[in-house]
């Protein structure tokens, strides 16, 4: 069984068991999260397709860890201009376990 989820703008296949980082998320390391934009739900034998989401489908999960993730380089450059910027960027990240899949 498997499901896609949408959160942060993004689209997830996720499955029970799984680890999944998503962006930055509320909720405390240890709690509960009820993720209910479901998009798609398979069981191997039916799929249902949302629309836009599947209707009282939702996916029990348990928040691990708040991370950051990797840094990333902005440099900003013109030549011949004497123009040159460098910041950076870490976002933020939740990493979660998926419980299960309830239709």
């Amino acid at each position: 069984m498997y499901a896609i989820i949408a959160s942060g703008g993004k689209q997830y296949r996720v499955e029970p068991g799984a680890l999944v980082t998503l962006e930055r998320l509320s909720g405390e390391v240890g709690s509960r999260l009820d993720l209910d934009q479901v998009l798609m739900v398979s069981d191997g034998a039916q799929v249902k397709i949302g629309r836009p989401t599947v209707a009282g489908a939702k996916v029990v999960s348990e928040i691990i860890a708040h991370t950051r993730g990797e840094k990333i380089v902005v440099f900003k450059f013109k030549k011949r201009k004497k123009y040159r910027r460098k910041t950076g960027h870490r976002q933020e990240q939740t990493r979660i376990r998926i419980g299960e899949i309830v239709m």
